[in-house]
């Protein structure tokens, strides 16, 4: 991180990621944390960049605009993948196309497709750059990350660390090609700011991102969370918060009473695993969770 955004990340916003597997509530807690943090005044962008998002679903929202105002000071913006592929090739695919051109004949139309396909892991890499730039900005107090399921989280945020690894090699392999008319400096330097951008935005993803990682009590998701702590310890980035979604409360029939008993299983493994994180359940409702009101219901929960 350069000296300037040293003194910018010191009052940029704080970034909380949400991160489960498909379908365990991961952006019904993301929407009641930001719009608890925004019920203090406090500017607050709920961002998703899961390919279905489903934030304006939650906040019964309507309209395109991008970030969309939903009350006060709470904005919410959805980045599919087109839009996601749109801002890295304007960003980076320029760049990239020089090096990538310097020895193979392509065409830049035929560069982008191979890349956003064959390549996905640099739009993953834009993408932590995007939630870093914006973080710097200033125009939010809280950035609330609602990512995609748990194994493409875990491949974008693997990226910044894969590729910075594999960039030391790339200036002495890129050194020793046979190039004729073209000037191999500009491309060294390229590769320079990428490793340099690849170390900034590790370094953010360890220093500056909270994980709250969301589950539920049953055998596929528990052994899922033991995987994913293992691969986000392997690149240091901890987890700050644990969220047990639909727990049941209630054992007012036959089959609640069994439901629940089954869930005590893997409540207990979590429990046990897991003591030295901040556990928090959320009961299991019997509506939709959607709206003002019942957001603000499981904000009661997550921030009591």
């Amino acid at each position: 991180m350069s000296d300037v955004e040293k003194g910018l990340a010191s009052n940029g916003a704080s970034i909380t990621m949400f991160s489960g597997k498909g379908g365990v509530g991961k952006t019904t807690c993301a929407a009641a944390t930001a719009l608890h943090y925004a019920s203090s005044g406090e500017q607050t962008l709920a961002i998703s960049t899961d390919a279905t998002p489903s934030l304006s679903h939650i906040f019964e929202a309507t309209g395109e605009e991008k970030p969309k105002k939903i009350q006060g000071s709470l904005y919410i913006s959805e980045l599919g993948v087109e839009e996601v592929e749109e801002m890295w090739d304007e960003k980076f695919g320029k760049e990239v196309y020089d090096v990538f051109s310097s020895f193979v004949a392509i065409d830049y139309e035929e560069f982008v497709e191979f890349t956003t396909s064959i390549l996905p892991g640099l739009s993953d890499e834009f993408m932590v750059d995007y939630i870093r730039e914006l973080s710097l900005r200033g125009d939010y107090s809280n950035i609330v990350w609602d990512t995609a399921p748990l194994g493409q989280t875990l491949a974008l945020l693997h990226t910044p660390a894969m590729l910075l690894e594999h960039l030391r090699m790339a200036p002495r392999v890129y050194a020793r090609l046979k190039l004729s008319n073209i000037s191999k400096e500009p491309i060294l330097n390229i590769i320079s700011r990428w490793q340099q951008l690849s170390a900034d935005e590790t370094d953010f993803l360890r220093n500056r991102v909270k994980f709250v990682i969301v589950t539920i009590p049953e055998a596929l998701a528990v052994e899922q969370l033991e995987n994913a702590f293992g691969e986000l310890d392997r690149y240091g980035l901890k987890v700050g918060q644990l969220i047990i979604n639909n727990v049941i409360k209630a054992d007012d029939s036959d089959f609640l009473k069994a439901k629940a008993a089954q869930q005590r299983r893997y409540l207990d493994i979590i429990y046990d695993r897991y003591s030295g994180l901040k556990i928090v359940e959320l009961p299991m409702f019997p509506y939709e969770v959607k709206g003002w009101d019942r957001l603000k219901e499981v904000g009661g929960i997550l921030f009591p």
